[in-house]
This record gives structure tokens, C-alpha cells and sequence, in this order.
């Protein structure tokens, strides 16, 4: 058989994407770039990282901060935060890419937001494009808005269960301008596939710093969804369970929501909905920390902290873990001289 031109520049891309692969930098990255959130092969490679974790959506990524202002950085922790990070896509990052998260110090958020409306709880039944559809349970348990035919759920299942389709995304991602190998050496036949120069890290905020009430938002008047009925509630609690059955001592930061972006109604539903979340974390055994909502002018919007909001937080979620830790200290049995 003879190879086309084509053919031999597909083979020698892949052959030089294998020799430069250690050299990308991803073992470098402080927080998973706002551009490759869906670069799972990343995520794994950074969730390996030795260390204690915070793992959840925007708020532990830092929207509207730098790398160096946000609350894992604040902890002295690994910034596992993702963008669009709901709960369901978080369970799915565990199970599939997040083997390495074991017998660590996890701090897993719990945002609300994502019980605010039957919408962003992924239980309506009209069709909606939400983030991280391929993380989520293709077929069970049913998720009504998620329309995806046959052949794209059996096809997300298989990349799933092998990793080289996840370096191979990476690699586009990061050295061949987010298309297949292929595409791009027919776009630039003169050009050494892999020697793109990398985008610089996400040290800056991705949105612009300001207090929620200076961007014209009013107090909204959110649905809420009733934990015992929501899928997101569920799969907070899976995503719990994953981590825990790998070893992991887990603390769940509730919040802090921003109360002071709602309405006195919806405010007073959110705290009967915050009531029934506290309960079922005791209930299932698990350790959280469920603060009071921060000044209102350290917020950015209904859930994101500025610099100091974070840096508040971080001083009260220190504080109250060095307690714990000491009042376990004081209660251990002492050995006999």
C-alpha cells in the first residue's frame, strides 16, 4: 500500500504531538484555563497533583479574580474549581477523571445556584444545552432536557473509558487550534504540527471586578428547587460519595450565597432551601461549613465573591477547620506514661 502526502503528515503530527506532549506545561497550570474547561485530559493530569483540593464550579475557579486571589489559592490548596462545573458534570469528573483525587483534603463547594430554577436542576423536560454534556449519565438515571441521539451517547461512553481520547482532545486544544490533527496540517502544510506557542495561564479575572450592585443587577426572585426532587441535589450527593469511597476527607462549603441579590421572599425560601441542605449533609455523615452570607459589597453577583470576599472567607473557613481540627486533638484518648 502506498501512503498519500496526506497521510504521512496525519502519522508524522501524531509522532511529533507524542514527543512534545511532556513538554505542553499542563503540569504547570495553577487552574484550569478559562479556554479549556472541557479539557478533561488536563483536569486529570492536574487533579494528580499532590496536595489538599478544592473542588467545585466558577466560585472555586475565581470568575472575577486572579489566580492569586481565590480561595483555594487564599488555603493553600489546588484550585480544581471548572467552569460550568455543575453538580452533575462534577460527579462525572470524579468518576471518569478524577482517579487521582485519593486519601486527600477535599473541600468540595455546594452553590445553590444551581437549585435556583428547574432549568439550571436539568429536571424539565424541554430540551436545554447546558454545560459539560459529556460527564453527565448518558442513559440512567434519565435526564429529561438532555435530547442527545443513540449513537453520540454510545460514542461519549467509549471516550470515556479510554484515556487516549482524552489526551488526543487536549491536544487539539492546546497545539492545534482546537481542530483534528488532520484539518489543521491541511490548513498549514508548511508548518511543524505541535510548535504553537501555548496561551499564557489564566493569572487575571476573566470578568471585569466590580460589586454587584455597580453592574445594574437587581434582586431576583429565584424558583428553588426541592432538594428531595432536585437532580442536581442528587448528584451533589453522588459526586460526595465518590470521594469518599476513595478515601478522601471531605468538607462541603455551603455557599456563602448572595442573600442580599434577592428578593424577601426568595430569600426566605433560600434559607428553608439552605435548612434542608445542612440536614441531609448530617444526615449522610458528612462535615460542612455553612457560613453567613458575606457583606453585600464583596460580591460580584449572586454567587461569586470579589478579592476580599474571598479573602474574608478563606481567614472564617481556616479558623473554623483549625477548630475542628484541635477540638478532635483535645477529644483523641491519651496514651498512659
Amino acid at each position: 500500500m502506498i501512503w498519500t502526502l496526506r497521510e504521512w503528515a496525519v502519522v508524522a503530527a501524531f509522532a511529533a504531538a507524542v514527543v512534545l506532549w511532556p513538554r505542553d506545561g499542563a503540569s504547570e497550570v495553577d487552574r484550569i484555563p478559562y479556554d479549556l474547561s472541557e479539557d478533561y485530559w488536563l483536569f486529570d493530569l492536574h487533579a494528580r497533583r499532590e496536595g489538599p483540593v478544592v473542588l467545585g464550579d466558577s466560585f472555586v475557579w475565581g470568575a472575577y479574580v486572579r489566580k492569586d486571589e481565590t480561595l483555594p489559592f487564599r488555603l493553600g490548596a489546588r484550585n480544581l474549581g471548572v467552569h460550568g462545573g455543575h453538580p452533575a458534570a462534577l460527579a462525572g469528573l470524579i468518576e471518569h477523571y478524577g482517579a487521582g483525587i485519593r486519601r486527600r483534603k477535599v473541600i468540595l463547594h455546594c452553590n445553590p445556584l444551581w437549585l435556583s430554577s428547574p432549568r439550571l436542576d436539568l429536571s424539565r423536560p424541554e430540551e436545554f444545552t447546558f454545560n459539560h454534556p459529556e460527564l453527565v449519565p448518558q442513559f440512567s438515571p434519565h435526564i429529561a432536557c438532555y435530547k442527545a441521539d443513540l449513537s453520540r451517547r454510545l460514542a461519549i461512553i467509549v471516550r470515556r473509558s479510554l484515556p487516549f481520547f482524552a489526551w488526543t482532545k487536549h491536544l487539539q486544544q492546546v497545539r492545534f487550534d482546537r481542530r483534528d490533527i488532520p484539518s489543521w496540517t491541511v490548513e498549514h502544510p508548511y508548518e511543524l504540527p505541535g510548535l504553537q506557542p501555548l496561551a499564557p495561564p489564566d493569572e487575571t479575572s476573566r470578568e471585569k471586578p466590580l460589586p454587584w450592585t455597580e453592574r445594574g443587577l437587581r434582586p431576583c426572585d429565584y424558583e428553588w428547587v426541592d432538594p428531595d426532587r432536585s437532580f442536581q441535589w442528587a448528584s451533589f450527593l453522588r459526586a460526595i460519595r465518590l470521594l469518599r469511597e476513595r478515601g478522601n476527607d471531605v468538607v462541603v462549603l455551603v455557599g456563602p450565597f448572595n442573600e442580599h441579590a434577592l428578593t424577601v421572599e426568595s430569600r426566605s425560601r433560600y434559607r428553608a432551601l439552605r435548612a434542608r441542605i445542612e440536614a441531609g449533609l448530617r444526615a449522610a455523615g458528612v462535615r460542612y461549613v455553612a457560613p453567613e452570607p458575606l457583606p453585600s459589597r464583596l460580591y460580584a453577583d449572586a454567587s461569586h465573591p470579589l478579592a476580599e470576599g474571598y479573602e474574608m472567607l478563606a481567614r472564617s473557613l481556616g479558623q473554623t477547620l483549625s477548630g475542628e481540627a484541635a477540638t478532635k486533638e483535645e477529644a483523641a484518648p491519651k496514651s498512659s506514661p
